[in-house]
């Protein structure tokens, strides 16, 4: 089938995206299925921007917004962590996305790569069979794909069936203390936790954008910032081989069990498809949800949990 040839891969050009939305069927009964574009767009609380606002400017034509401050799990006094089961099939059949629908998952043009990956992830997470991420949008509009703007359009809702949550691909705080309580022990098994933060973040000179949350490290993480696996000019991941290298350079192990973090658990995503790309096994993979802001949040002082330097 044209869908299946064109996004064979995780990451998907602008190219790729705009022969597989040509080839869309038209018609209500046709049985191919649709190429859905699902705009993630989503900004620090220190931005001037509004993910929302920035669909209205400027949107791939009969774009979804999946919203990440509201498709979450309400009952959380930490931001954006995952949904429900149920809250996730609802909000999916609401925007008229089938189980079989294969979905592009896409940033702010301002941006290039940030919270798309944490959508396709949760996507993931909850068995959507046919996920992607446009690498990236900026480079989309900058060769001149078709854009309009305006409010999200009303689909008709469709019946998205309840998923089962995947949960090898998730870490919560309690195994990450174990992890942190362990790290240097002689006979512990190495499990290696990569920070997404900028590097002042977790080194502990700058301040989280959240007030009142310290900053600083989780004992034996290291610091991969998302800057890092992005092409500095257009904000798409950088080539396999070029990823490969960068974690091969942090004395990241394919072999160890890795965790990704950061402070909302939204660039951890980023870290995580860039791990996909350089080979590293999905087995291998996990990304804690509550990240930074909750670990700073439930960690005890006595602990000693809260790191900050460079060791």
């Amino acid at each position: 089938m044209v869908q299946s040839r064109a996004l064979s891969s995780y990451l998907v050009t602008p190219s790729e995206l705009h022969s597989a939305l040509k080839a869309n069927p038209k018609s209500r009964i046709a049985t191919s299925p649709r190429t859905v574009p699902l705009c993630a767009s989503w900004f620090l609380p220190t931005s001037h921007l509004n993910g929302y606002e920035t669909f209205r400017q400027r949107h791939i034509p009969d774009s979804r917004f999946f919203d990440l401050d509201a498709i979450k799990d309400e009952r959380s006094p930490y931001p954006h962590m995952l949904p429900s089961a149920e809250l996730f099939a609802n909000a999916m059949g609401k925007m008229g996305i089938s189980k079989g629908d294969v979905v592009v998952v896409y940033d702010s043009a301002e941006m290039g790569i940030f919270s798309a990956p944490r959508v396709a992830w949760t996507l993931r997470v909850f068995g959507h069979p046919n996920t992607h991420v446009l690498n990236n949008f900026k480079l989309y509009v900058e060769q001149g794909y078709p854009v309009e703007e305006g409010e999200q359009g009303t689909y008709e809702s469709v019946e998205y069936p309840v998923p089962e949550l995947d949960a090898r691909k998730v870490v919560a705080f309690e195994e990450v203390r174990e992890v942190a309580k362990d790290h240097g022990k002689e006979g512990s098994e190495e499990v290696q936790i990569l920070d997404a933060r900028p590097k002042g973040r977790w080194a502990g000179t700058d301040a989280e954008p959240r007030p009142g949350l310290p900053s600083g490290h989780i004992p034996g993480s290291i610091s991969v910032p998302m800057s890092d696996v992005l092409d500095p000019k257009t904000k798409t991941f950088l080539p396999s081989e070029a990823l490969k290298k960068l974690f091969e350079s942090k004395g990241i192990d394919q072999t160890k069990r890795i965790i990704s973090s950061c402070g909302t658990g939204v660039t951890a995503a980023v870290i995580d498809a860039a791990l996909a790309e350089a080979g590293y096994k999905g087995s291998m993979r996990r990304l804690y949800d509550g990240s930074w802001t909750e670990w700073a949040q439930r960690v005890k002082p006595s602990e000693n949990m809260i790191v900050t330097g460079e060791t």
